[in-house]
């Protein structure tokens, strides 16, 4: 599996915050009102990413994946890279999305009232998607496995 390229997650910013755009510059008034909760709901999967990585980390650093008591199973390790893949793609275009969002929010909040009150929940939203992106790419970077030491060479 190769680690997720930054490339892709900025490709996925920018589509959907094309697409955000383009979706709020047609059915804006329909829009429900955007508190700051629901700008901030990745965040606690973000935290729980960061402290699941952190542990992954001290137990590569220690020898101590194996399918042993005390161990981290290796399924589990590959579980969290999944999670981490997964986390990446989702904050990236959540992030995208609010990002579009605020594109076409801030040039509107001097004319409309609503605009300026959904700004806040926007801006927590785009770094709440870009907060677990970066947890989702740190997640991934601690459960890379190890680089053995090569062998020595045989003498005689």
């Amino acid at each position: 599996m190769k680690p997720t390229r930054i490339l892709d997650l900025c490709a996925n910013v920018a589509l959907a915050a094309v697409v955000a755009w383009i979706a709020t510059n047609v059915a804006y008034s329909s829009f429900p009102p955007i508190s700051v909760f629901s700008g901030a709901s990745l965040l606690p999967v973000a935290v729980l990413e960061v402290v699941l990585a952190f542990v992954i980390r001290s137990r590569v650093e220690n020898r101590g994946i194996g399918p042993g008591s005390g161990q981290l199973h290796p399924i589990t390790a590959a579980r969290a890279v999944a999670l981490a893949k997964a986390s990446g793609q989702v904050g990236s275009l959540v992030g995208g999305i609010w990002l579009g969002f605020l594109i076409w929010l801030l040039p509107q909040r001097p004319e409309i009232r609503a605009a300026a009150s959904d700004t806040p929940g926007a801006v927590v939203g785009l770094i709440a998607g870009l907060v677990l992106v970066a947890a989702a790419l740190w997640l991934e970077y601690c459960c890379r496995a190890p680089i053995d030491p090569p062998d020595e060479a045989a003498t005689s």
